[in-house]
């Protein structure tokens, strides 16, 4: 095994690449990624028979991946949106607490956990790319320690949710439901740093399959307990907590028990001291991968918290966190994209195939935008309907109509804005890999949203503070940010 001194990556020893097209090739030619088998790098495309004939191939190889990766993202996404949903058929109230806790406490650390995790995307894959299989399970062992110790520290954003809520301004009822209801879940919070890790691992090696076996089988097992307890036996948010921390747990059971099972061969070769070295470095680097991540979590967070200050804020948070919980559903789509494009990258790099690397990137794009049109038109078509499916209030369903053209808008754009970020984070193109591009990119991306939130703000109080025109500032701030992808 690698001995812990090595640099996160591999070493490259002078003369084993080409600096061809600003990336790194071997020369050799040994390693192979996970689709290709001993197949080179494509052919420069040189007409549109030959765009359609690579792009049929290379959708079939990411479709493989996109499939089942974006089952599994809908699945663990839909655990707190269908929390949501039983918690607003038991009142308005328990829905604003339940979506204040899902999308700024809980939302503050998913995207923490995710956006470190996000590392081991770039190491994980391109490791497996080049047949480094000793070195996976040592990343994600490193990643498991520094995530458990990040969640000590964020579990006192759940132990003091209340107080916290209350000095930034959301409403009495509001802060302590919610408040009570983050105390119960924090065993949640260390699933995050338990779940991630593994699910990089198993990502690099193209094991999707059986997360989204794993995925199905705890929404499924979450909807229906959720029924149970929440609705049958009346047990409210307690009973919601107790579902959704079982479900987040059965998940990191049940990957675990696949991994250390023995199922992953060279990649786990059990638990290991190495994973305590060298943290400094991997924490340097998850933190430069949880920025953009959490930049782009944390804006919805945000959004739901700004609403809470709007005119009647029980109706203005229940509507929003309706119209946040679709627009997370279509995005998890282009999540799953994401999935499978950072997977092609890395592998496709790893194997020396910088050409198969970008023509993936192209194809993942426009099938994303695609699938973004197909989803706003289908939103469009049923905004008269869907609104039931999450509340009874009269006035919550209304505002939700409302707001269904600019959702449509967001659903569109924000199909997109995932797979491109997937370039920063595992593709080691030199200007874009480089810390003045991506440095860059965080810098344009705090500007557009901080841009976008206060002009929304100040739209919504100039006209009695009205939700559907504070939520219009959503399509503009999310079209920048992406101008600033495609221009990157």
């Amino acid at each position: 095994m690698a001995d812990y001194k090595e640099p996160l990556l591999p070493q490259v020893t002078e003369g084993q690449y080409d600096h061809g097209d600003q990336l790194l090739i071997p020369r050799n030619g040994a390693t192979t990624s996970s689709f290709v088998g001993g197949a080179g790098d494509i052919p420069p495309i040189r007409s549109i028979r030959d765009f359609c004939r690579e792009f049929v191939a290379e959708s079939a190889k990411l479709w493989f991946l996109a499939g089942p990766a974006i089952f599994t993202s809908i699945c663990q996404y839909s655990l707190g949106a269908v929390t949501q949903v039983f918690a607003g058929h038991v009142g308005t109230l328990e829905l604003a607490a339940v979506s204040i806790e899902n999308s700024v406490i809980a939302g503050f650390s998913l995207g923490t956990m995710l956006g470190m995790g996000s590392a081991l995307e770039t190491l994980c894959g391109q490791a497996y790319g080049a047949g480094q299989l000793d070195m996976l399970g040592v990343y994600m062992q490193r990643s498991w320690v520094i995530l458990l110790a990040t969640s000590l520290l964020l579990s006192l954003m759940y132990i003091f949710a209340a107080p916290f809520l209350l000095l930034i301004g959301q409403t009495a009822s509001i802060s302590r439901a919610a408040g009570v209801f983050a105390i119960w879940m924090l065993p949640q919070l260390f699933a995050y740093a338990m779940n991630y890790p593994m699910a990089k691992f198993l990502q690099a090696q193209s094991k999707m399959a059986v997360r989204a076996g794993i995925g199905g089988a705890a929404l499924a097992f979450h909807a229906a307990f959720s029924w149970l307890l929440v609705l049958k036996l009346g047990w409210g948010l307690a009973g919601a907590a107790v579902v959704l921390n079982a479900s987040w747990w059965f998940i990191v059971a049940s990957q675990l028990v696949y991994i250390v099972g023995g199922r992953c061969g060279r990649a786990w070769s059990g638990f290991t001291w190495q994973a305590f070295h060298n943290l400094w470095g991997f924490v340097r680097l998850s933190l430069a991968s949880a920025v953009m991540v959490c930049l782009e979590i944390w804006y919805f967070m945000v959004l739901i918290l700004f609403a809470g200050y709007l005119k009647d804020a029980e109706v203005a948070v229940a509507a929003l966190s309706i119209c946040m919980n679709i627009l997370g559903w279509t995005i998890m789509a282009a999540f799953g994209m994401n999935i499978a494009i950072s997977v092609r990258i890395s592998n496709e790099l790893g194997a020396g195939h910088p050409r198969t690397a970008k023509f993936s990137l192209t194809v993942a794009v426009i099938s994303s935008f695609v699938v973004g049109i197909v989803l706003a038109l289908v939103l469009v078509v049923t905004r008269d309907y869907y609104p039931s499916l999450f509340s009874n209030n009269l006035a919550v369903k209304q505002v939700v109509k409302d707001l269904t053209p600019l959702l449509a808008l967001c659903i569109v754009i924000n199909n997109v804005q995932p797979v491109l970020c997937a370039n920063f984070r595992c593709g080691n193109w030199g200007w874009m890999a480089s810390s003045c591009g991506v440095r860059e990119h965080w810098v344009l991306l705090f500007v557009w949203d901080s841009i976008g939130l206060d002009y929304g703000l100040q739209i919504s109080y100039g006209h009695n503070r009205d939700l559907v025109r504070y939520d219009g500032r959503n399509g503009g701030t999310n079209t920048c940010s992406l101008l600033d992808d495609l221009h990157n």
